[in-house]
């Protein structure tokens, strides 16, 4: 009986804000301060630039940047702020627009508190600031616009020029592109391949662009070009000399990790899938949208960030799936089952682990480690 009047004053819809409130300070505030140490990832990323030998991949946002510079006479460290803080918070603040009148439950929270959803950007300070933000705020605002049925033809082709633009920025966006269909599919409920064939154009193009006439991120002379524009990165993406395939095989027992923490997602998206309609298909819609992202396991060590951004991406497309309430507090109430224990299992689980970037796959150093043991070992440090 206690637990049952515990319940009944849990907002799920509240919380869910609160969480969306606390990410987006958490992201914005650490994005700033990496800026503002020029760190070598974060940074230094937004910054490759085709000054620097030529047209490469993600070179379009630096020579962005520089002409920005050259107008306004700003700091780069600003300038590149200024844009991933509107990025980041338009992604966070459509996300709130997108499930403000959706009913929302337990199950559905427990994605948002997985190990490499929400909570993953707490546990892992390096996900913030970086260009995946971008295919999360055209997604998110393609979700939203499906949702609300006013993607337009004309809208739609505005998106497939974003995310051609978006390959130049990071090449990332091509192998996330099947969630786009995904996401068309579910709100047509049939298969428009005509439709979808455009998607995958507008980033497969530029992709092949860059595989034929691409050069290296650093030709040289990027470094001496930051320096002579006020940014000073020791380490990082101009400094980037592994071979990332002998690298993850030299670290496979760090790396065999990973596949733990990829059992438990999969069950946990199992789980939440049995309570869905055409689950089947969907089952086999987001298995093809993760085999197609298997290039990036081959060829870069981020193991963790392309988990993550897989379950940033399923967690949007399911609120497509979320029922319509009448107001913005709107949530299905907690009713003590086998469902709530099961999901209340789900959420302590995925609260006890902690999924890094790159390196470690799994570890017990997840959300409730950081909040109740690593300030403690730090006083005694102290």
């Amino acid at each position: 009986m206690r637990l049952n009047k515990v319940v009944q004053y849990f907002n799920i819809k509240i919380f869910i804000y609160f969480l969306i409130a606390i990410t987006a300070v958490y992201t914005l505030v650490f994005t700033y301060y990496y800026n503002f140490k020029d760190d070598g990832y974060i940074l230094a990323d937004w910054l490759i630039n085709y000054q620097d030998g030529g047209f490469k991949r993600r070179g379009l946002s630096g020579s962005f940047f520089f002409l920005l510079q050259d107008l306004t006479g700003v700091r780069l460290n600003y300038l590149v702020y200024c844009v991933q803080f509107l990025i980041i918070s338009g992604f966070f603040w459509l996300y709130f627009k997108l499930i403000r009148y959706k009913i929302t439950d337990l199950l559905y929270l427990s994605l948002l508190l997985s190990s490499i959803g929400f909570v993953g950007l707490l546990n892992t300070v390096t996900y913030v600031g970086k260009k995946e933000f971008i295919v999360f705020l055209l997604f998110t605002w393609f979700v939203y616009l499906l949702d609300r049925d006013k993607l337009s033809g004309k809208k739609e082709y505005l998106f497939c020029i974003a995310l051609c633009i978006t390959v130049f920025l990071h090449e990332v966006a091509l192998f996330y592109i099947p969630y786009f269909a995904i996401a068309l599919f579910l709100k047509t409920g049939t298969f428009e391949y005509k439709r979808y064939s455009k998607y995958f154009l507008a980033v497969g193009i530029p992709t092949l662009l860059i595989l034929l006439f691409g050069k290296n991120v650093n030709e040289g002379m990027s470094l001496q070009i930051l320096a002579e524009r006020g940014v000073h990165p020791t380490y990082g993406i101009f400094y980037w000399n592994i071979n990332e395939r002998d690298y993850i095989k030299q670290h496979s027992s760090e790396y065999i990790l990973y596949l733990i923490s990829l059992a438990i997602t999969i069950l946990h998206l199992y789980y939440y899938l049995k309570f869905l309609n055409n689950r089947k298909i969907l089952s086999i819609l987001l298995i093809g949208a993760f085999l197609f992202s298997l290039p990036l396991f081959y060829l870069a060590i981020d193991w963790g960030r392309w988990m993550y951004i897989h379950m940033m991406l399923i967690i949007v497309l399911f609120a497509l799936l979320l029922k319509n309430g009448h107001s913005v507090l709107s949530f299905e109430k907690i009713r003590i089952n086998k469902k709530f224990y099961i999901t209340l299992f789900i959420i302590i689980a995925s609260l006890l682990y902690r999924v890094e970037m790159s390196g470690k796959g799994f570890t017990f150093e997840g959300i409730l480690y950081r909040i109740f043991i690593a300030p403690v070992e730090l006083l005694n440090k102290m």
